[in-house]
C-alpha cells in the first residue's frame, strides 16, 4: 500500500511538472527558443497568490485568476522586450538573454519580497481522499494536480487542433517563413504562445507551493529545470511528450526518494534523462528535424 501511496504522489508531482513543461515545449516548438525564465514566472505567480489570499484575504479562486492574468501579461512583456529583438540572431544569444531574464526576476523578487521562506497556505483547502478503508490517503492537492493536468492537456490539444490560432501555431512550428507567406501573423502567434505558457506557469506554481507549503524567490529555479528536463525527456516541441515526460519524471523522483535516497533523487532523475537521450536523442515523442542547407 505504501508503494501505491508513493506512486500516486509521484503522478501528482509529475502532473505539476507536465503543466510546467508545456511552457517550455510550446515556446521551443513554435519560436525555437528556450525560455529559461519560465521557472521564475512560476515563482512570480505563486507570490501573487500568496499576497492576494494569505495577506489580503482575497477569495482563493480570484487570487489564482489574478495570478494567471498577471503571469500571462508578464510572459507577453518578456517576449516583446527580451526575445522578439533576437529572433534572427544566434541561438546562444537568446539562451544568454533567457538566463539574464531569469536572474532579473529572481533579484527583483528578492528586493520586493525578501529572502525569507514563507509558509504557503493550502489556498483551496481540499479534503483528503481516503481509499481502502483509510489505508490509502491521497491529499486533495494531489488529486487536484492530476485533474488539472488532464483537463489542461485535453483543452490545449483541442485548442491546437480545432481553432485558427492553434492551427497558426502548428503552421509556425513547421515552417515560420511559409506560414508568414500564407498570411499567418507570426509575431502574434509567438506572443500567444508565451501568454499561454506563462498562464499555465501560474497554475503550476500554485499547485507546487500548495504541495510543499514553502515559497521564496528561488522556488521556481529547480522545478523549472526539472520541467525543462521533462520536456526534453518526452521530446521537446511535443505536447503529449511534455505530458508523458512530466509524469515519468515525477514518478522516478518520488520512488527514488522513497526507496533509494532523498539526497540522490535529483541525480537519479537526470541520470535517467541522460540514458534516454543516449538511446533516443530526440526524446520519447520527438521527431528528427532535417536542417536546410
Amino acid at each position: 500500500m505504501q508503494f501505491l501511496q508513493n506512486l500516486i504522489f509521484g503522478i501528482s508531482l509529475g502532473s505539476i511538472y507536465a503543466i510546467m513543461a508545456l511552457g517550455y515545449t510550446m515556446v521551443y516548438g513554435i519560436a525555437k527558443m528556450l525560455n529559461f525564465a519560465h521557472g521564475d514566472v512560476i515563482m512570480v505567480g505563486s507570490y501573487i497568490v500568496f499576497y492576494a489570499v494569505a495577506s489580503s484575504g482575497v477569495n482563493p479562486l480570484l487570487g489564482i485568476l489574478l495570478s494567471v492574468v498577471i503571469c500571462t501579461l508578464l510572459g507577453i512583456v518578456i517576449e516583446k522586450i527580451a526575445y522578439k529583438p533576437l529572433r534572427k540572431v544566434a541561438s546562444l544569444a537568446v539562451l544568454i538573454t533567457a538566463i539574464g531574464v531569469s536572474y532579473l526576476l529572481e533579484n527583483v523578487a528578492l528586493l520586493l519580497f525578501g529572502a525569507d521562506t514563507k509558509s504557503f497556505p493550502d489556498v483551496l483547502s481540499l479534503p483528503s481522499l481516503k481509499l481502502a478503508g483509510g489505508a490509502l490517503t491521497i491529499s486533495g492537492t494531489a488529486v487536484l494536480a492530476i485533474i488539472c493536468c488532464l483537463v489542461i492537456m485535453a483543452a490545449l490539444l483541442l485548442f491546437i487542433k480545432k481553432t485558427k490560432a492553434g492551427q497558426a501555431m502548428l503552421a509556425v512550428s513547421e515552417d515560420r517563413e511559409a506560414a508568414q507567406l500564407m498570411g499567418v501573423n507570426v509575431n502574434k502567434t509567438i506572443s500567444l504562445t508565451f501568454a499561454i505558457g506563462s498562464g499555465l506557469a501560474a497554475i503550476a506554481g500554485v499547485l507546487l507551493c500548495s504541495q510543499y507549503h514553502s515559497l521564496n524567490p528561488y522556488t521556481g529555479a529547480l522545478p523549472g529545470i526539472k520541467a525543462f528536463t521533462a520536456a526534453v525527456f518526452g521530446g521537446i516541441g511535443s505536447v503529449p511528450g511534455a505530458f508523458v515526460g512530466g509524469l515519468l519524471l515525477g514518478i522516478i523522483e518520488d520512488l527514488s526518494s522513497a526507496y533509494i535516497s532523498t539526497q540522490l533523487a535529483n541525480a537519479i532523475v537526470f541520470a535517467v534523462l541522460i540514458v534516454v537521450l543516449l538511446v533516443k536523442p530526440t526524446g520519447l515523442f520527438g521527431k528528427k528535424i532535417r536542417e536546410k542547407v
